[in-house]
């Protein structure tokens, strides 16, 4: 049996007034080809496969397209619910969808989290305890009188309880199927979530904000492979091999922008897993972070330029230091980048002392700043927890993302 492993797609998402549709297509793309020339039998997807939970319509296009192609190309498809994705929105598709051999487990609260994958000859591959993001209302009741430290461990063992019961009867499965088909199917587990010793980007939202840092190792029930989603930088959990991040395939911040994006290939047989093995996926955009003051930018950016192009240029983050404090300091990024195949998305000042961070906070303007950026600020002012902020962030995010969408 051999799964293409993937997560944190973020179709839809909106950066810095940037869309990645153009990337998404291509990704798709990439993808069915290497379907194709690694004979995989399906492909799973661990959660975030939206951005947000209003997504625009051509991020609907692309969700549909990839069920499509992989359907006419034999392919069985797992599409798992994250943090980022409506489940409203996920489930009111499922049943057409479970018709073009893609199975979509949107919630915690789904029946039906174990399930069989087949080969491409339709013959049972794998069972799967397939696992979205937990929701703490899923699976806790709120208790009066719970300090923060509390909280945490009922979330975490409310957590640990439903991974064993869905492992429970994974098990039960297997046994059953093994006597009807004389062999033993390999058992898969998948999660959204943040596990102890994970390594994070600045994109990666905390989603158990106040309750749960992170969830152990130990406590995922035993399995031959667990795919993981939520931390967009691919590696390996607490250097177990068959615990794994896939990360994003695009990056998705400019922190990223460095990574070697991919997707796992796994193959696994009657005795459990075999291999994984990496697949680095294409640069499909350039994303290219450079700082310094206006002399030395001017160079940074003729090599920046190299790794774009008059028809998709480089998308740069600009930091400036020592002359962070001009008032027309975009004025002058733009000057400088006039005629090279790059667009600034973002300028930062590094400010360097007390007086010229007054004086450059003063000159900021509003091109420097994304709506979020300014929402973000201006909450900053009010006496609000974290979470609060947080809750109050995505809501402003979810409506951005619907007037967008009328719009187009």
């Amino acid at each position: 049996m051999r799964i293409l492993h993937t997560s944190d797609w973020h179709l839809g998402q909106h950066f810095m007034g940037k869309s990645r549709q153009a990337e998404h297509s291509a990704l798709i793309d990439w993808l069915l080809a290497k379907v194709s020339e690694k004979t995989v039998d399906a492909v799973l997807v661990a959660g975030d496969i939206f951005d947000t939970g209003t997504p625009p319509s051509y991020a609907r296009e692309l969700y549909n397209q990839l069920v499509l192609r992989l359907h006419t190309a034999g392919v069985a498809l797992l599409l798992l619910g994250g943090n980022h994705d409506s489940v409203a929105m996920l489930g009111e598709s499922r049943e057409l969808l479970a018709r073009l051999g893609a199975t979509v487990v949107a919630a915690a609260t789904d029946v039906a989290q174990v399930l069989v994958l087949p080969q491409r000859d339709g013959s049972p591959g794998c069972i799967v305890c397939a696992v979205p993001f937990i929701r703490p209302r899923d699976v806790l009741k709120s208790q009066a009188g719970q300090d923060g430290q509390e909280k945490q461990q009922s979330l975490q063992a409310a957590i640990q309880e439903h991974y064993r019961a869905v492992s429970d009867a994974a098990c039960t499965l297997q046994q059953r199927l093994e006597s009807e088909l004389g062999r033993k199917l390999p058992l898969i587990a998948t999660g959204h979530l943040t596990t102890v010793g994970a390594s994070a980007s600045e994109s990666v939202r905390e989603i158990y904000v106040g309750t749960l840092e992170a969830f152990p190792t130990t406590a995922f029930p035993p399995a031959d492979y667990i795919a993981l989603g939520h931390i967009h930088r691919p590696q390996q959990v607490g250097g177990l091999e068959h615990i794994r991040y896939c990360g994003s395939p695009i990056p998705l911040s400019f922190d990223e922008a460095t990574q070697q994006k991919e997707m796992l290939l796994v193959d696994l047989d009657e005795n459990g897993l075999l291999s994984v093995t990496p697949l680095p996926v294409p640069c499909f955009q350039s994303l290219v972070t450079i700082g310094g003051n206006l002399e030395t930018l001017a160079g940074a950016i003729g090599a920046a330029a190299s790794e774009g192009s008059l028809e998709r240029p480089a998308w740069l983050e600009v930091t400036v230091a020592e002359d962070d404090y001009l008032a027309d300091l975009s004025a002058r990024i733009e000057a400088l980048t006039e005629g090279w195949p790059v667009e600034v998305l973002r300028i930062r000042r590094q400010r360097g002392h007390a007086t010229a961070q007054l004086a450059a906070t003063v000159s900021e303007t509003l091109d420097e700043l994304s709506t979020h950026d300014v929402f973000a600020r201006r909450l900053q002012h009010e006496e609000l927890s974290d979470e609060l902020q947080q809750a109050l962030n995505e809501r402003y995010r979810v409506v951005v993302a619907s007037l967008t969408e009328e719009v187009a």
